[in-house]
C-alpha cells in the first residue's frame, strides 16, 4: 500500500505514467465511469476548501464511486479533541482511501502511519500540496507539450506558499528548468528551498522584484494570491496583498505563447480582462484536477485503465 503525502513519493517514471492515465481519462472520460464501483473515498478536510475538496469528491463520483466525510474539522470529531491518528482508524474501517487537507504540517504523513488505507495529501498547512503539483505538471504539459528546457516564473507569496514549494520541488527533477523567482523581501522563497533544491542540484535560478522585468522571457508564469491565513498580523498581510498584479497591458510583454497558471482562489492578483487572453490557464488547470485526481485514486487503488488493461505503475 502507498501513500502520496508529498510529490517525491513518486518517481518522475510514476509521475509521467500517472499524467499519460490522466490525459487519456481526459479525452475519453466516460470509458472510466464505473473503474471505482462500490469503492468510498473519505474527503476528510480540517480546513476550508472549495476547489480541492469538490474536485476529489467530482473525480470518485466520475469513477463510479461513493463519498463520505467531512468539510471542516468543526464537524468532525476533532472538535471534541480527537486526533488525526484515531480519526484515520477509524475511516479505515469505512472506506477505500482517504483524501486529507490539514493546517498542520505533517498531519497528512501522521495519518499515513496509523491509516489501513491509502492516504492522499490534499495540502498540509504551508509544507505540501502533491495532488495540486500533479495537475499544474499536468497543465503545463498539456499547454508546451514539454517538462523540459522551459523558463518558469512563480510570483507573489513564495514563502508560505506550499503549492510554489511543491511544484519547485518537482520541476527541479526535469531537465532544463530555469526558475524565475518574483516576490517581495519579505515573501521569497524560503533559503531551505533554494539550498535543498536548487543550488545543490546546480540549477539556474534568479530572484527578483518586479515582474515586468522578467516576462519577455518566461514560458510558465505562475502566480499565487498573498495569503491572510499564512500571516501572523494584519498590518503585514495589509501592506503586501497588492504588491502584484498581472493586468492586460503587463501581459502584452509577454510571448504569445507563455501561460499563465494560478492555483486559484485568486483575489485581484490576476485582473478579470486577463481572462479572456488565450495565455490564461487557470481555469483549465482546475478542470485538469479532476483527471488528475481520478487517476491517482485510481492508481492507489490497483484499478486497472479500462483503455490498456494495467495499472499506470504498481502500488
Amino acid at each position: 500500500m502507498r501513500h502520496l503525502i508529498d510529490p517525491a513519493d513518486f518517481t518522475l517514471e510514476e509521475t509521467l505514467r500517472l499524467m499519460d492515465l490522466a490525459d487519456r481519462i481526459h479525452d475519453d472520460p466516460a470509458a472510466y465511469r464505473n473503474v471505482a464501483e462500490r469503492k468510498r473515498l473519505a474527503s476528510l478536510f480540517y480546513e476550508p476548501s472549495t476547489r480541492t475538496r469538490l474536485s476529489f469528491e467530482a473525480a470518485m463520483y466520475n469513477l463510479g464511486g461513493q463519498v463520505l466525510g467531512f468539510p471542516d474539522g468543526g464537524v468532525s470529531s476533532a472538535a471534541k479533541g480527537e486526533t488525526v491518528a484515531d480519526t484515520i482508524r477509524i475511516i479505515s474501517f469505512y472506506a477505500d482511501i482517504a483524501a486529507i487537507r490539514h493546517p498542520k504540517e505533517g498531519a497528512a504523513l501522521r495519518a499515513a502511519r496509523f491509516s489501513g488505507i491509502p492516504v492522499i495529501n490534499a495540502g498540509d498547512g504551508g509544507h505540501s500540496h502533491p495532488t495540486q503539483t500533479l495537475l499544474d505538471m499536468m497543465t503545463i504539459r498539456r499547454r508546451t507539450g514539454r517538462l523540459t528546457d522551459l523558463t518558469v516564473g512563480f510570483c507573489g507569496d513564495l514563502k508560505f506558499g506550499r503549492t510554489v514549494h511543491s511544484l519547485i520541488r518537482e520541476l527541479a527533477r526535469c531537465e532544463g528548468i530555469k526558475f524565475v523567482l518574483i516576490s517581495p523581501e519579505e515573501l521569497r522563497v524560503p533559503d531551505y528551498i533554494i539550498e535543498e533544491e536548487l543550488q545543490a542540484r546546480n540549477l539556474p535560478f534568479v530572484e527578483v522584484r518586479t515582474m515586468e522585468e522578467v516576462l519577455p522571457e518566461l514560458d510558465i508564469l505562475y502566480m499565487t494570491r498573498v495569503q491572510r491565513e499564512r500571516f501572523f498580523n494584519e498590518e503585514d498581510y495589509v501592506r503586501l496583498k497588492n504588491t502584484y498584479v498581472l493586468t492586460k497591458e503587463k501581459l502584452a510583454l509577454a510571448k504569445p505563447t507563455m501561460s499563465v497558471l494560478h492555483p486559484l482562489p485568486r483575489v485581484n492578483e490576476i485582473a478579470l480582462e486577463v481572462d479572456d487572453d488565450p495565455r490564461a490557464a487557470y481555469f483549465e488547470q482546475a478542470e485538469n484536477g479532476v483527471y488528475m485526481r481520478m487517476a491517482l485514486i485510481m492508481t492507489l487503488l490497483g484499478l486497472k485503465d479500462p483503455k490498456t488493461g494495467e495499472v499506470a505503475f504498481e502500488c
